[in-house]
């Protein structure tokens, strides 16, 4: 599964790239630059849906098009789990 995340830039000194995952609410984070942004936007999203999972919840579903976002540019970045070897479950539409 792969999931939009919008990335700000910074837009002054000493500001933060800030992540936001558009099609999975709650994941978002922030980095130095932007490959730290990416690489803490990755492990939120990951530690969101496992989680959800050990909830037994649904994880929701990507969206099928790119989101609108105010961000500086959007990019896909995939989910991988293990939460107790649980398979992901997707949220119905």
């Amino acid at each position: 599964m792969h999931y939009h995340v919008a990335f700000h830039m910074p837009k002054g000194p000493d500001r933060m790239v800030v992540a936001e995952v558009l099609d999975f609410p709650g994941a978002m984070s922030q980095g130095v630059d932007l490959p730290d942004a990416r690489a803490m936007v990755t492990s939120a999203l990951e530690e969101l849906a496992e989680a959800l999972l050990e909830e037994g919840r649904p994880l929701p579903r990507p969206a099928s098009g790119i989101p609108e976002s105010d961000a500086d540019f959007v990019e896909l970045i995939p989910l991988s789990v293990t939460a107790g070897a649980t398979k992901p479950v997707l949220a119905p539409h």
